[in-house]
């Protein structure tokens, strides 16, 4: 592991830990509404999708010290393991750690965990995220021979389970659900600084949606049926925006224009077989 001239990042890092009280009620109620789902079928839960509402002051301290640019980062992806329903009325127990920093020159990837339980359901959800962030670096005549990697596409005969009509304070509205403020996601001004053509939508805000999806398309509602939800952010979701979730096979989900058309998120979900 690099640290940008900085000398190396030592890993696993300071864990991090917290205990918070519930969430309110009606914070829980709107997010699980504003990302397509049904608050009726949370009756005595937390959505596990929820969690860079408590998640995110943690996650935050495990990567303050980094000697990276961390204005740059970017949502590279992550990995949600559900082993059991979170209570909605219960303190949430929380640590956090960073686990490993990939930094290959070019870019740094930080691999962060989340663990959230309560008193009687211990590792309820663990999360793995995976922050990128460029650098620039590397040689620049190898990085002008590197062929360019196609970007993930939809595939032509996936099937839709959702379509989205995202309006332009999408991004604004997940911010005040969640806290996560970066102004990439709701300053327009902000968003065309970092080259975007308008603010995009935060990478969480789309793997909620993608598992209210889920939920509701393939289940029926029942959010105990999600085990695993593992994705990629592989474009930036410009606002406005209208898109749909695809399913392919049994276990891959995608998050795009249309089939065969620009993918913005892709991964793969597990169904729980202990629910």
């Amino acid at each position: 592991t690099g640290g940008a001239g900085s000398g190396p990042v030592q890993t696993p890092g300071p864990m991090y830990t917290a205990v918070l009280p519930p969430r309110p009620a009606e914070l829980v109620r709107d997010y699980i509404r504003h990302v397509g789902g049904d608050p009726g079928g949370y009756r005595g839960t937390l959505p596990a999708h929820l969690f860079p509402q408590w998640g995110f002051p943690l996650i935050t301290k495990t990567i303050a010290g980094v000697p990276y640019p961390l204005q740059k980062i970017l949502n590279g992806g992550c990995r949600m393991v559900i082993n059991a329903p979170l209570p909605s009325d219960q303190p949430l127990h929380c640590s956090a750690v960073l686990r490993e920093v990939d930094d290959n020159g070019r870019r740094a990837v930080l691999h962060t965990r989340l663990v959230t339980e309560t008193h009687d359901r211990p590792e309820a959800l663990v999360c793995d995220f995976y922050s990128i962030v460029p650098l620039g670096g590397g040689d620049g005549d190898a990085k002008r021979q590197r062929p360019k990697k196609d970007k993930p596409r939809v595939p032509v005969d996936a099937r839709e389970l959702a379509f989205y009509r995202l309006g332009p304070k999408a991004g604004l509205d997940f911010a005040l659900l969640t806290g996560d403020f970066n102004p990439v996601h709701w300053v327009p001004a902000w968003a065309r600084a970092f080259g975007f053509r308008n603010t995009i939508l935060h990478g969480f805000g789309t793997m909620g949606r993608a598992a209210e999806g889920l939920i509701r398309g393939l289940w029926a509602g029942d959010p105990s049926r999600l085990g695993v939800l593992d994705v990629r952010f592989t474009r930036p979701l410009v606002l406005p925006a209208k898109v749909g979730l695809y399913v392919d096979g049994d276990e891959d989900v995608f998050v795009g224009d249309a089939p065969g058309g620009p993918a913005y998120m892709t991964g793969t979900y597990e169904v729980r077989t202990d629910s």
